[in-house]
Formats: C-alpha cells, structure tokens, sequence
C-alpha cells in the first residue's frame, strides 16, 4: 500500500502487523489495541458505514481513524469523514483503498489527511497525477476542513472591505 498526503507519497508512520509502535487495528479488536498500547498511538479501520456513536467515546484514545472504500464508486467514505468531523474527531483520518486521482481534492475537503492505496491503484496512476489532481481546486464553494474559507465567505468579506 501506498500512503498519499496533500504532498505527495510519504512513509507510513502506522502499522497493521506490529512492525512500529503505531497500529491500526480492526474495529473488532479496537478494545484490546487499546489496553496494549502502552502509551503508543492507535488508530482503527472502520468500514464506511460505520456508526459514529461507536467510535466518538474513543476520540481522546484514537490517534488515527482508517475508513474503507471498497470501490472508487462507493462514496460513503466521504459522508463518514465530515461526520467525524463535525463530530470532533481531531486525530487524523485516513481513506484506504482504490480511490482517483480526481477524488483527491474531494477528499481532504471532507476532512481526510492521507489516503492509503493499494498497490494496483499507485501503479495505474502516477505521483505526479495525484499532484496536479490535488491542485486543480484552489477554492470551494463549500467550506471544508482544514480550508481557510469558502470562494463564498472570500467574497462577502471582500465587499465588507470594499
């Protein structure tokens, strides 16, 4: 897998296997990851259908909060993020699975700070297609996480300027 931020490919700091002291571990096994952490972030995969009520009693506990998509077509992963969000989930948010280039964009404004891809997704599309892809959209009529301002609230404080 592959791990993509708003830069580009970076090294994965989270592990599935216990190969670094960071672990992601199923939302089944979650409890037990947590009371053997010993102090060392822990972060979840959860399917994007997930109940946020299950999770938002762990947010302080949660380093990371890894949501499936298992289709680039199935955008439940999207809805997910904002709700953890607005919910106040402040860790990061990880979006893992055979997402395009074009949904990038979409995606760090729903709140996600990385996406993890598997391997036949990195090899079809280039590093250089997620940069320009990442790139195209300066500003939104929606405002997102992590964005300053909407081209909305851009425009109403320029004509209270004015």
């Amino acid at each position: 897998m592959k791990l993509l931020d708003r830069s580009g490919y970076r090294r994965d700091d989270f592990s599935r296997d216990g190969a670094t002291n960071a672990t992601i571990a199923p939302l089944a096994d979650l409890q037990p990851a947590l009371d053997a952490s010993g102090g060392h972030p822990v972060g979840v995969d959860v399917a994007n259908n997930t109940d946020i009520d299950r999770l938002a009693p762990l947010f302080d506990r949660l380093a990371l909060i890894a949501i499936a998509f298992p289709a680039c077509s199935d955008g439940r992963g999207f809805s997910l993020a904002k709700r953890l969000r607005q919910a106040g989930f402040k860790g990061r948010l990880r979006a893992v699975g055979p997402l395009i280039p074009d949904q990038g964009p979409y995606a760090f404004a729903c709140g996600f700070d990385e996406i993890e891809l598997p391997e036949a997704s990195a090899a079809r599309q280039t590093e250089a297609q997620w940069k320009k892809a990442l790139g195209t959209i300066s500003f939104t009529y929606q405002p997102g996480y992590a964005r300053a301002e909407s081209i909305l609230q851009r425009r109403l404080a320029a004509r209270q300027g004015a």
